[in-house]
C-alpha cells in the first residue's frame, strides 16, 4: 500500500512538473486585428510587422495576425483595446470617433503626398493628437497608411460634385466623412468594411469610397461599374494598442513592438506606392471604367466641411492651418 502511495505521488509529482515546464515555455499571443481582406494594405504591413517581431520576441512572445474583421469591426476592436481583451488592432478613419481632432485627416484634399504626411505626423500627430488619445485609454505605436481614396458606383461616372446627387454611398465610421458626402449631394450611410460588398452586390449601396488596395482587395470590382479618381481624402492608419493590455506586457516586449512598428512604416510607405501602380490596372481590368474628376470643383464644394469642422472642434482650425503650412512648396 505504502509503495502504490509513494509510485502514485511520484507521478503526480512528475505532472505537476511536467505542467510547470510547459507553462514557462507557453508562449505569451500578441493579437493583431484588421479589417483588410486578403492582399490588402493592412493584411502585407501586419504579416510584415508580425514577422520582424516574432524574429526579434524569440520565445518572449508571439505576434498572431487576424485579418478580414474577425476580431470584428474597426469599432468593436477599439472597445477590445480599451477592455484589454485585444492587444493590437489598425484603426484608420474610426479613430475620428475617439478624439476628434483625429478629424482633421477627413478634410478633403489636406494631405499632398506621403512626404507631407511625414510633416504632420512628426509636428502634429506625435506632439499633439497621440497624447489625447492616450487620455481615452489607448497608445499609437506606430503610423501606417490606409492610402489615398476614390468612389466607386453603379451609378455614372463622377466628375464633379453634382454628379453625386443622391447617391447611395457607404462610408465607414466617421462624422466627417459624412459631412462631407453630404456636402457633394450624396446619401452617405457609415458601414463596416465586411458588410459592404453584398450591400454594392444587391444595390442597397450604389457606391463607396476606398482606396485601390481595400477597393481591389474586397473583390468591390465584381460589382462596381465605374471607378472615379478623386483623390479626395488621404487616410492614415494607426497601430494601436490598449493602455490596460499594454501597460501588463513586459517592458522588453514593448520596446521591441514598438520599435518595430515604427521601423515597419517604410515598408508600408514603398508597399503602398507600388500597389497604386498596380491596382488601377487590374481594377480596370476587372471591366471597371476609370475616369479623372475634376478636383478643383470638389475642393470647392469642400469649404463649408473645412468651416464647420472648424468651429466645432476646439482645436480644429488651428491643425489644419499647420497642416497645410506644412505642405507649402511641395
Amino acid at each position: 500500500m505504502f509503495k502504490m502511495k509513494k509510485i502514485i505521488t511520484t507521478g503526480l509529482v512528475t505532472l505537476a512538473a511536467i505542467g510547470l515546464t510547459s507553462a514557462a515555455h507557453a508562449q505569451m499571443q500578441i493579437r493583431l486585428g484588421h479589417v483588410g481582406g486578403p492582399g490588402s494594405l493592412f493584411e502585407q504591413s501586419a504579416n510584415e510587422f508580425a514577422r520582424v517581431a516574432n524574429e526579434r520576441l524569440g520565445d518572449k512572445a508571439q505576434v498572431v495576425v487576424f485579418g478580414s474583421s474577425q476580431q470584428g469591426s474597426d469599432a468593436e476592436m477599439m472597445q477590445k483595446l480599451r477592455l484589454g481583451t485585444l492587444e493590437l488592432a489598425i484603426p484608420s478613419t474610426v479613430m475620428t470617433s475617439t478624439v476628434g481632432e483625429f478629424g482633421m485627416f477627413e478634410m478633403p484634399y489636406l494631405v499632398k503626398n506621403r512626404e507631407h504626411m511625414q510633416k504632420i505626423e512628426q509636428e502634429i500627430l506625435w506632439p499633439t493628437l497621440a497624447p489625447m488619445v492616450e487620455e481615452r485609454g489607448y497608445k499609437i505605436l506606430a503610423v501606417w497608411e490606409n492610402g489615398f481614396r476614390h468612389i466607386t458606383n453603379t451609378v455614372r461616372p463622377i466628375v464633379k460634385p453634382e454628379d453625386m446627387a443622391g447617391m447611395r454611398l457607404r462610408v465607414p465610421q466617421g462624422v466627417w466623412r459624412v459631412k462631407m458626402f453630404q456636402a457633394y449631394g450624396a446619401n452617405p450611410s457609415p458601414m463596416a468594411l465586411s458588410e459592404v460588398f453584398v450591400a454594392l452586390q444587391t444595390g442597397v449601396m450604389d457606391g463607396q469610397e476606398n482606396p485601390f488596395t481595400q477597393i481591389y482587395s474586397s473583390k468591390f470590382q465584381e460589382v462596381q461599374k465605374f471607378i472615379s479618381l478623386t483623390g479626395h481624402v488621404y487616410t492614415p492608419a494607426y497601430l494601436t494598442a490598449g493602455q490596460r493590455r499594454w501597460n501588463a506586457l513586459p517592458a522588453d516586449v514593448r520596446e521591441i513592438l514598438e520599435q518595430t512598428a515604427r521601423e515597419t512604416q517604410a515598408f508600408v510607405y514603398e508597399t503602398a506606392a507600388r500597389l497604386d501602380n498596380e491596382l488601377l490596372d487590374r481594377i480596370a481590368a476587372a471591366g471597371v471604367a476609370v475616369n479623372e474628376a475634376d478636383k478643383d470643383a470638389f475642393i470647392a464644394a469642400s469649404a463649408a466641411v473645412y468651416e464647420e469642422f472648424g468651429r466645432e472642434v476646439p482645436i480644429g482650425g488651428e491643425l489644419v492651418t499647420k497642416a497645410i503650412a506644412l505642405g507649402e512648396g511641395m
